[in-house]
């Protein structure tokens, strides 16, 4: 995996040990109370151990809803490598009072030092969310926020471990965690003295303390993009529903798995190793760029094993004598293994889930308001947070039974997904474009790079079958405008993912030329916008597999809105079964799947530069096949 080398970048690697080190922490202490708690039936005012287990969660993401606007502020007033600095300070203050906690056993300033943890973290996740772009380029940034995520999770994995084992360790290695979490504290601040320094993003700020003007202001800027709101959104469903099975997990391996502490460990450890394969595995099937297809993936693979996860757990018997069982014993029990795979398989699924609509976020928003968004994503998600914890103790304080709610959980899940991807179809229509490209068919992309990152421009290409614009959706990094003939774009079925992709219809002039003339004033608007256009300028699916000649419209777009044409060439699909070699297409089944498609991209043209017949000699060349003759200038 490539982005493993910006583990030894200087730009990356003080951030990356700096957040492991933090989250390694935060779960150290977290998942040592929880477990303390629900193995010794501690209790608070009347509140069950069972109930403060799950109430934890909501302690530790309260702040995160109180002081997040505020924290977002700062990370745009100030230099982010100096928050960063004084947050770890922080940490380690906070860390002293913990081990005074655990050495007196003392379960009220445990609870409060839980809640000061999510505030350092709260002023934290601003600060390295929104310097991470500034530390890395655009085609790092996907795999440094697998890493990130990766480690965060990682992290989980490893505090949870060490805390079960010290919990299990008895008294004296409990009196001990203290000096731990101090130590880790410290390290985490010497790494963070190694984060590059960056300038201040909007300097000249004002920093409101006051936190419920300033919470509106940033979830008014948070919207102001609606794709990244609704990005935002989907992000905090999804900690609403990893809160959700975290917060679960103890209380399901003791009660419905008959499961000691290890169990615990092992049921998390699960979960985590999961999340942080779904998340590097990201760069890898996204191609190193924002592939928002896996959004979709991972949210249909969250709520299967979800409601498998479920009906899994409640027909699990457990040992006759009713004693808890350790992690080497449960292993050994029937129904066990399906219980830890459909774990890891969700957790895997939120990889896939949540790094590219990270990866959205940051790409989308402006760099003086990265922070402020960043924020306000942590405000909807503490909220979710919060509401989760609520939501579960009232459940499980009414009867319910933790299979049911993992199953009611995993049927939210797919109505939630469904009316994501009904508002924001570009999310869908990236699904069926990197299936085609990845699952039907294997896509090899050469000179990827040649597509502009940002600004107008108009690609063309050759055009061999029905399926060409799925395959080059999947090549551009960037939504891109279709230009389609009206019969195509009318089809049934896929009607709904045209008009999600914004594609353009157009029909000649002989056959409707206020259409036509509607496509050309839309192109040219999309165009203006600064949005990528796509046309197949042969205006037809070759019948032959050789280059059908260019029509001369290409040349009207450009010179109505002059902007740069990047050529591109689409190799191995003729004979495939949505071409119309042997006849018509999609009449031959199982022709031609799971074949090695190439597209290769050519040097963008100059707009004055442009001509048809040049364009289709560059695209010959590109593919390897005779240039075709030059159009009549009448036609078209």
């Amino acid at each position: 995996m490539s982005q493993l080398k910006l583990l030894g970048e200087r730009r990356f690697w003080p951030l990356f040990w700096t957040q492991f080190l933090g989250a390694f922490n935060d779960n150290l202490f977290k998942n040592a109370l929880v477990i303390l708690v629900a193995y010794r039936s501690m209790n608070l005012m009347g509140i069950s151990s069972q109930q403060i287990v799950v109430a934890c969660a909501g302690i530790f993401i309260l702040p995160f809803f109180l002081f997040s606007a505020t924290a977002g502020q700062l990370a745009d007033r100030f230099a982010k490598w100096r928050l960063i600095r004084l947050v770890k300070i922080w940490e380690i203050g906070v860390m002293v009072l913990a081990g005074v906690g655990f050495a007196f056993n003392n379960l009220p300033l445990l609870l409060a030092v839980l809640f000061l943890m999510g505030m350092q973290s709260t002023f934290f996740g601003p600060a390295k969310y929104s310097i991470l772009p500034e530390l890395l380029d655009e085609r790092d940034l996907v795999g440094g926020n697998a890493l990130v995520a990766g480690a965060t999770f990682l992290a989980i994995l490893l505090g949870t471990i060490t805390g079960g084992l010290v919990i299990a360790g008895g008294e004296v290695w409990v009196s001990r965690l203290g000096f731990m979490v101090v130590m880790v504290a410290v390290a985490g601040y010497l790494t963070s003295r190694y984060v590059r320094k960056t300038p201040p993003a909007d300097p000249g700020l004002q920093v409101r303390l006051n936190p419920v003007t300033p919470t509106i202001d940033i979830l008014r800027v948070t919207r102001s993009v609606k794709t990244v709101f609704l990005s935002v959104l989907a992000i905090s469903w999804f900690w609403f529903l990893g809160a959700s099975f975290l917060s679960l997990l103890p209380n399901f391996s003791k009660d419905v798995m008959f499961g000691s502490e290890t169990v615990v460990t092992l049921f998390l450890s699960v979960f985590c190793v999961g999340i942080g394969i779904g998340s590097m595995l990201c760069e890898t099937f996204s191609h190193r760029r924002l592939e928002l297809g896996l959004v979709p993936l991972g949210s249909i693979g969250m709520s299967v094993f979800a409601i498998d996860l479920a009906v899994a757990g409640g027909r699990f018997l457990g040992p006759l004598d009713g004693h808890l069982m350790g992690a080497a014993e449960i292993i050994r029990q029937p129904g066990a293994v399906r219980v830890l795979f459909d774990l890891f398989m969700i957790a895997v699924s939120a990889g896939f889930y949540t790094v590219p609509l990270m990866t959205l976020i940051q790409q989308r928003t402006r760099a003086d308001q990265r922070s402020r968004v960043i924020a306000g994503n942590n405000i909807i998600n503490s909220a979710l947070m919060v509401l989760s914890s609520v939501v579960l103790v009232a459940l499980l304080a009414s009867g319910r039974t933790i299979p049911s709610l993992f199953f009611g959980l995993g049927v939210l899940n797919a109505l939630v997904a469904v009316y994501i991807y009904t508002v924001i179809p570009e999310f869908l229509l990236r699904f069926v474009a990197w299936g085609a490209a990845n699952i039907v068919y294997r896509l090899r992309i050469e000179g990827g790079e040649k597509i502009p990152d940002e600004g107008p421009a108009v690609l063309v290409a050759n055009h061999v079958s029905f399926v060409d614009w799925l395959i080059f959706a999947a090549v551009s990094p960037r939504p891109v405008r279709f230009v389609m003939i009206r019969d195509y774009f009318e089809l049934p079925v896929v009607h709904f993912l045209f008009r999600g992709a914004k594609v353009i219809p157009i029909a000649s002039g002989r056959v409707d030329p206020e259409l036509r003339q509607r496509a050309y004033d839309r192109i040219a608007g999309e165009l203006e916008d600064g949005k990528l256009v796509f046309i197949f300028p042969e205006g037809r699916i070759t019948p032959d597999g050789e280059l059908q000649p260019f029509r001369p419209g290409i040349e009207r777009l450009v010179e109505r809105t002059p902007v740069p044409v990047v050529p591109m060439a689409v190799i191995g699909l003729w004979g495939s079964f949505f071409s119309r070699r042997g006849g018509r297409a999609m009449t031959k089944p199982f022709r031609r799947f799971w074949s090695r498609v190439t597209v290769r991209i050519g040097d963008p043209v100059p707009p004055a530069e442009v001509t048809a017949h040049g364009l289709a000699e560059t695209v010959a060349e590109l593919g390897g096949w005779d240039p075709p003759e030059p159009l009549d200038q009448s036609a078209g």
